[in-house]
């Protein structure tokens, strides 16, 4: 009985949900989801929800969880709690049972004690759910086969589509510990049913469940080394539950942690077959298998879909009327369809199944021996070898515990930017915490991702075991991994809440009442004609198939699937469909600066130094033969070369470059730094174990060199018979981290017992770490200026200690080694915009696109690359804030905005509106005569956290209003960003290119990635053109796929309109429109004019106007009911003159067949021919949104063809085809008067369209605001707040 509904549709709308690795952020609530559920009542407020991988609600969670640290492990900050809404569901959705409480908010018990159901918050999905048990009632079940064979199958349909009804029906309340099968509901309404799977189990619980973090709960005691003599477990979108029978509750146990896992020679010593057995039945195999349905299985599904169930319908309606023809025509495109979208279904599941699985031969460490096994029967524990050359992806999720690797994460983040990764230390495994949503950034260096490509592995390199291998020990497989999270995203898309698709069926609904209303009508008007009941019933039900369009929801989709072929051309890649639609309603578009709309590379300018003894800053050394001269005779005597060296040396080590196939690859920044210098650089092998000390395990390091000519130090050579050539070894390293945004390098000199530390960060933050006495007094005024220039500026800072260890340098911590540290210098990068920027920007503020920058740049930078794209108006006044006092983390901190090009001008604290300046002042600087209104705001990372954090809300709202750029913006403050620009109602875009703009390509309604993967987890959206013309192009199409919606949806419910009143007026006599003439219609008429009317192309230019996205919006209906109203009076006067000519043939009254061959037929049906095929051209909307109507070949040539056959019909048709259509001969004069009918009819209603309707649906909205101001439309948030700072 029980079905587990294990695909809910191909790759149809999906915001890919963060892999559970690389979830920077909560995405906000969407529309459409639930706060109550049909099994589960929260009896106060619902609870608040923690950033845990997964939260059973519970006031004792810490205590469910092994590692519940409930804080962004990246930022290192509480992060902030969620909370729900809590309205009511409708009646229908009451619960089955009365509940009783259960002291735990996240539990609710049965009456007859035990668990019942229990409520999920899974963060990495963003996913809440409702497991409830049940058991199958005989009596229940038997009474649901009686009602299923007593209606013929009717039972079974109405069962199917409200699965709530079924369950209520066979199902009995179970405990969870007792239950067969369960109810999975989530917040978006959806049901499934699982089986519950009950396996002999017999190994200890350690073995299942993490260890809680406290030993005792809730009073009792409980031994994680008792065995669990039964595994029973459910399967839900491929995550594995597993019920703990001390807590009473399902858990989600892809966080688990072995208690051995203490240290990595632990971790080292892999597993034997006893210990591999119980995992491999609790985690199953490492493989990302999707069941795929079989073809039954598909065509069951989408036979019994309500739309295929109402074609069914309709067809035998139509065969008892006798329309063989038309229903057999209808049939075989039915069929086609279904057929059609079977394929495609599972050609779409076969080529996802085909990129999902993976699975390869790899050596693994069983029972103290290598072995050969395959990945897919690795489970967590295993110890596999990462070099085997045969090895190029990586089969599961890993720790790497030997050896070095360069993955290519390009799957996960959409940067292509190779990442190193290197082995695991003992004091980094505290720190790993497989139920968090992001990985901390020291464990993300030592953690291997399922599914990235590996570009090189290498054994240690250690001189003293030449059998090493790389190794890695498995901790997540399967589904559990980041691969499959990122698949399981595409399996599961979570519905979009786009208010267009649901309007569309309110409309039908409505429709559906008019039909309803018509049937009723005819029904009465038949009876009292007389005729047989049969033909009554079959005539008046005939009048719901012809209201409600059934191929009305297939329309909807054609503009969106031109749209994508024409972005696929365009190298625009789509895993999210329905996101086309919503690019065209963009209100603001957020770029990322370097690499976005900067180039990749950055060239070096020059570097800056601090001279000693006076500290101030050299002039600019272009060159770095003179920022270290080789020869003595090019060196200045009375300059201190110490700095020069260290800014040199800081250079040449201070990276995160790596060499692959004689490549160096790495950040581009790095890569420009490096190649400066001329140095060369050699990854760590048996030439650098030199550098290792005896009796030690340290890696072989990485050593830097310099070119030919200068491989000794000047000062050294001089008075040393033997000196030792200059190699530098990087014995650690501390990588950038986003929040600290620096990095440096432990380095060795060649023979020095001694080591230097040199560093390399923004800097602001160099400054903090850096020694007072080493910062000129300038510092400040000279960052200024080349930030105002728009240059990036990286400081550097060293500090040498005369003897340290190898031990002694593993154990050094990071806030030890970056700290009093001596300023080197500036280097100054010159980062270049991208040709095309200027232009896409320009186009976008033409359009009234709002345009914003977020970066991790200086602030100065930003603002000065912002006004040379035009971002920010060049003339107009730019106000950035800084704290007055306190800071960020203080609650009562001040802050003042100052404008950047003088302070004078500063802006209210709390209104940030401008204040007045002092008459005293001279009104004749530059930016004087601005008007108060044209400024804009440039906010820091910290004035941003501490605004959203401690700002009042109104100061909060006028920030995001204003601010056009927002610098050193960590990955979660630009994730942070897009949620509150939505939270005031803007449609908001993100397009970025790297890994530090993942949480905000997710949380934007559409995001761009700039990435040469076809697809990722990243974004919606990838573009293989690497800059930003792709945003334009989507938002033109994004509009014209809403637009075409519009046109075909007005066009098929005017088609349906059109229909119901020739059949109306026909009724009236007790007659019909022909076999034939249906099918002529439907097949030769609406069909290709709907299609080719979505293939009109967008408009080249960006429009200042908006599309409406809202269906039920006066813009939309009023057009519609008075194009309606024209047809409905074009018909009426056809109807009516007919009966006045002499040769008019009545109906005859045929009690049991409807009387085909009359006037009224022929006049009405010639007439509505022209309504259909020129409404195709009144509702074919063209500029701004779509290209004119005559680029349309397609359309304009089915249009003609039409027309002419129309045409041929109407004046002159042939005997035996009058015959086929069922037409009666006319008069020359009349045939004349119903062309001209038809023409007239068209301009009028074309006239009618372009420049009546719509003034008249403003009359009506502002008519209606005048009457009713309390139901007048809501205003988007963002333009009051405009309004209020005008």
């Amino acid at each position: 009985m029980a079905t587990d509904e294990a695909f809910s549709g191909p790759i149809s709308e999906s915001v890919p949900t963060s892999a559970t690795s690389f979830a920077y952020q909560r995405p906000r609530q969407r529309q459409g989801s639930i706060a109550s559920f049909t099994y589960f009542q929260d009896e106060q407020e619902s609870p608040e929800y923690s950033d845990e991988a997964i939260e059973d609600v519970s006031d004792d969670e810490d205590l469910f969880m092994a590692n519940g640290h409930n804080q962004d492990l990246e930022a290192g900050t509480t992060s902030p709690r969620r909370k729900s809404s809590g309205r009511d569901r409708d009646n229908e959705d009451a619960p089955l049972l009365r509940r009783t409480e259960s002291g735990k908010p996240d539990i609710q018990e049965h009456e007859e004690g035990g668990a019942f159901s229990q409520k999920f918050y899974i963060q990495s999905e963003d996913l809440t759910m409702v497991v409830a048990g049940f058991s199958t009632s005989s009596l229940g079940f038997f009474a649901y086969l009686v009602i299923c064979c007593l209606t013929a199958g009717i039972g079974y349909l109405v069962f199917r589509w409200i699965p709530r009804w079924r369950i209520r029906l066979i199902g009995t309340p179970t405990p969870l510990e007792k239950c067969t099968w369960v109810v999975v509901e989530n917040q978006w309404g959806e049901f499934t049913v699982h089986d519950v799977t009950s396996e002999e189990y017999g190994y200890p619980m350690s073995t299942v469940f993490n260890r809680p973090s406290k030993e005792q709960l809730n009073g009792h005691r409980y031994d994680y080394e008792e065995d669990l003599k039964e595994l029973r477990f459910l399967d839900y979108r491929y995550m594995r539950f597993i019920y703990h029978p001390h807590q009473d509750k399902f858990v989600l146990n892809n966080d688990w942690w072995d208690p051995q896992w203490t240290d990595v020679k632990a971790m080292k010593q892999g597993l034997d077959s006893e210990e591999r057995d119980p995992r491999d039945q609790v985690f199953g195999k490492n493989v990302i298998e999707i069941r795929q349905k079989t073809i039954p299985e598909l065509l069951l599904d989408e036979a019994f879909h309500p739309f295929y169930i109402f074609q069914i319908a309709s067809l035998l309606l139509w065969s008892f009327d006798e329309y063989y023809y038309y229903a057999g025509a209808i049939f075989l495109i039915s069929v086609f369809s279904i057929a059609t979208t079977v394929i495609e279904t599972k050609s779409t599941m076969q080529r996802l199944s085909e990129i999902s699985r993976f699975e390869c031969d790899v050596r693994v460490l069983r029972n103290g021996f290598w072995r050969q096994s395959t990945s897919g029967d690795l489970v967590p524990g295993d110890v596999y070898e990462v070099s085997d050359p045969s090895l190029s992806q990586l089969p599961c999720d890993s720790l790497l515990l030997a050896g070095d690797c360069i993955i290519n994460e390009s799957m996960l983040t959409g940067e292509s930017i190779p990442v190193s990764k290197v082995p695991l230390t003992d004091d980094v495994v505290n720190y790993v915490d497989l139920g968090a949503t992001s990985v901390h950034p020291i464990v993300a260096r030592h953690f291997l991702f399922c599914g990235t490509k590996i570009i090189r592995a290498r054994r240690p390199q250690d001189e003293d075991d030449d059998e090493a291998v790389a190794l890695a020990v498995v901790v997540r497989t399967g589904f559990n991994t980041t691969k499959g999270a990122l698949v399981r995203s595409m399996l599961f898309p979570k519905p979009s809440g786009f208010k267009f698709y649901r309007d569309s069926f309110r409309y039908i609904g409505v429709m559906g009442c008019i039909a309803a209303i018509g049937f009723v009508a005819s029904f009465v008007n038949f009876v009292k004609l007389g005729l047989k009941w049969h033909l009554i019933v079959v005539r008046a039900l005939d009048l719901i198939t012809i209201v409600v369009p059934p191929a009305l929801p297939a329309t909807l989709t054609i503009g969106t699937n031109f749209a994508l072929g024409r972005l696929r051309k365009k190298q625009i890649f789509c895993i999210s469909p329905q996101r086309v639609n919503v690019a065209g309603k963009l209100d603001v578009v957020c770029f990322d600066k370097t690499g976005t709309l900067t180039e990749d590379g950055l060239d070096v300018l020059g570097v800056r130094l601090v001279q000693h003894p006076e500290i101030r800053f050299s002039d600019t050394v272009e060159e770095v033969h003179d920022l270290l001269p080789p020869a003595p005779y090019d060196r200045d005597p009375t300059v201190n070369y110490r700095v020069n060296k260290n800014m040199l040396y800081t250079m040449a080590t201070c990276h995160s470059l790596r060499m692959v196939d004689e490549e160096l690859i790495g950040d581009p920044l790095d890569l420009k730094m490096f190649q400066f210098t001329d140095w060369n650089f050699e990854e760590g092998s048996q030439k650098t174990m030199h550098f290792v000390e005896h009796g030690t395990h340290q890696p072989a390091p990485s050593v830097t060199k310099p070119p030919s000519g200068m491989e000794y130090d000047l000062e050294d050579s001089q008075n040393n018979e033997n000196p030792i050539p200059i190699e530098l070894a990087v014995l650690k390293q501390f990588e950038f981290v986003s929040h600290l945004r620096r990095a440096s390098v432990v380095v060795r000199q060649n023979g020095d017992p001694g080591i230097s530390i040199y560093a390399k960060g923004a800097p602001e933050v160099m400054k903090d770490i850096c020694t007072p006495s080493s910062i000129p007094a300038d510092f400040e005024d000279l960052l200024n200026f080349y930030t105002h220039k728009g240059y990036r500026v990286i400081a550097c800072a060293s500090k040498y200690v005369s003897r340290m260890k190898w031990q002694e340098i593993q154990a050094l911590d990071r806030s030890e080694a970056e700290s009093r540290l001596q300023l080197t210098g500036f280097i100054i990068f010159e980062n270049k915009l991208k040709e095309i920027t200027t232009e896409i920007i320009e186009e976008l503020n033409e359009a009234k696109i709002r345009t914003v920058m977020c970066t991790g740049d200086n602030i100065l930078t930003a603002i000065s690359v912002a006004r040379e794209c035009d971002l920010i108006d060049r003339d107009a006044h730019c106000y950035y804030p800084h704290f007055v006092e306190g800071d960020k983390m203080d609650p009562k901190a001040q802050l003042s905005w100052e404008s950047v090009d003088n302070n004078l001008y500063q802006l209210d604290s709390e209104t940030l509106l401008p204040v007045p300046i002092p008459v005293e002042h001279d009104t004749s600087a530059p930016y004087d005569a601005l008007a108060n209104t044209d400024y804009t705001l440039a906010v820091t990372g910290d004035a941003f956290r501490w605004i959203v954090d401690y700002g009042a809300s109104n100061m909060l709202k006028r920030m995001l209003v204003k601010g056009h750029v927002f610098a050193r913006m960590s990955p979660d403050e630009k994730a942070e960003l897009i949620e509150k620009l939505q939270s005031i109602d803007y449609t908001c875009g993100f397009c970025g290119d790297g890994a530090n703009d993942c949480g905000a390509l997710k949380a934007a309604d559409v995001g761009v990635s700039l990435s040469e993967a076809e697809a990722s987890v990243a974004a919606p959206f990838t573009s293989h053109i690497f800059d930003i013309s792709c945003v334009p192009i989507l938002i033109k199409e994004g509009r014209a796929a809403l637009v075409t919606s519009f046109c075909c949806f007005k066009y098929m419910s005017l088609y349906s309109a059109i229909q119901f009143t020739s059949v109306s007026f026909l009724y009236a006599s007790a007659s019909n429109l022909g076999d034939f003439q249906f099918l002529f219609i439907d097949l030769a008429l609406i069909l290709p004019i709907a299609i080719f009317m979505g293939w009109t192309g967008a408009y080249p230019q960006l429009s200042k106007k908006r599309p409406t996205a809202n269906l039920v919006s006066r813009k939309v209906l009023t057009p519609l009911l008075g194009q309606i109203v024209l047809c409905i009076l074009v018909q009426a006067v056809a109807f009516k003159t007919v009966h006045w000519q002499s040769w008019y043939i009545p109906p005859k009254l045929n009690k049991k067949k409807s009387n085909v061959d009359n006037s009224q037929n022929t006049a009405l049906f010639l007439v509505s021919c022209y309504q259909y095929i020129l409404s195709g051209i009144v509702l074919s909307i063209g500029p701004p949104f779509r290209e004119s109507m005559r680029k349309n070949v397609p359309f304009c040539v089915t249009i003609v063809i039409t027309l002419a056959f129309s045409l041929y019909m109407l004046l002159d048709p042939a005997k035996p085809l009058q015959k086929f259509m069922d037409l009666t001969d006319m008069s020359w004069d009349y045939e004349l008067f119903l062309l001209a009918l038809a023409i007239v009819g068209f301009i009028i209603a074309y006239l009618a369209e372009r420049h009546l309707f719509q003034p008249l649906a403003k009359w009506i909205g502002k008519t209606r605001a005048t009457l009713r101001p309390s139901r007048s439309k809501k205003r988007k948030q963002y333009k009051e707040i405009i309004e209020e700072m005008q």
